[in-house]
């Protein structure tokens, strides 16, 4: 299931538009949003933070007859980097600049992007890394498979269980406390996703 599809379940709370009810009870809204353009700069204030994305309301906008803004910006379209939740990026009555993606008919709202407003801070770095670097790094994260090391503002990678140590072990605690200072080796970069082995630095 995609992101969009998720967000579209988990947002039961606010119910359903269909596109006949807002274009024939709220032709302001209708014509607002047919106005719209992918990729022109809107600016608004957040209105609401919910699980699955944040409520925009966009300057000059009418209101909408359900939502909390007209604006929407999905999880993935909130930032380049990794975050816990939605407030980490954005706090209720902040005002953004963001991207118009493409005008949601189901919902009758404008999907927007706050992500592609801001310098994509992967590329430059992943241009520049290769399988068998050597990087030096902090332990930010750590999950019963493994432990996440930020080599880089904002770029983390994953070292799994296995690539932690050479003996056998049965928790990223035995070897990594959240915090320390790790030298780890590049073994995998499939896109965004960058593999890293703590294991074999010792060899390196």
């Amino acid at each position: 299931m995609d992101e969009m599809s998720r967000a579209e379940e988990e947002r039961g709370d606010w119910g359903e538009v269909r596109p006949a009810f807002v274009s024939t009870e709220n032709p302001e809204l209708w014509a607002f949003l047919e106005s719209l353009r992918p990729g022109e700069i809107r600016s608004g204030v957040v209105a609401a933070i919910e699980s699955f994305g944040v409520f925009v309301a966009l300057d000059d906008a009418p209101d909408h007859p359900v939502f909390p803004g007209v604006g929407f910006i999905s999880i993935p379209e909130l930032s380049w980097r990794r975050f816990d939740a939605p407030s980490d990026v954005v706090q209720v009555g902040q005002r953004v600049i963001c991207t118009v993606l493409q005008f949601d008919t189901w919902n009758g709202e404008a999907r927007l992007s706050l992500r592609a407003t801001q310098p994509d801070p992967y590329r430059e770095i992943f241009l520049n890394l290769h399988v068998g670097q050597v990087l030096q790094g902090t332990v930010s994260k750590i999950v019963p498979f493994g432990a996440f090391i930020r080599v880089d503002a904002g770029i983390e990678g994953l070292v799994h269980l296995r690539e932690l140590d050479w003996g056998s072990i049965e928790a990223p605690e035995e070897v990594v406390q959240l915090g320390d200072q790790v030298t780890v080796v590049v073994t995998e970069i499939d896109g965004r996703r960058l593999s890293l082995s703590r294991k074999r630095a010792v060899t390196s």
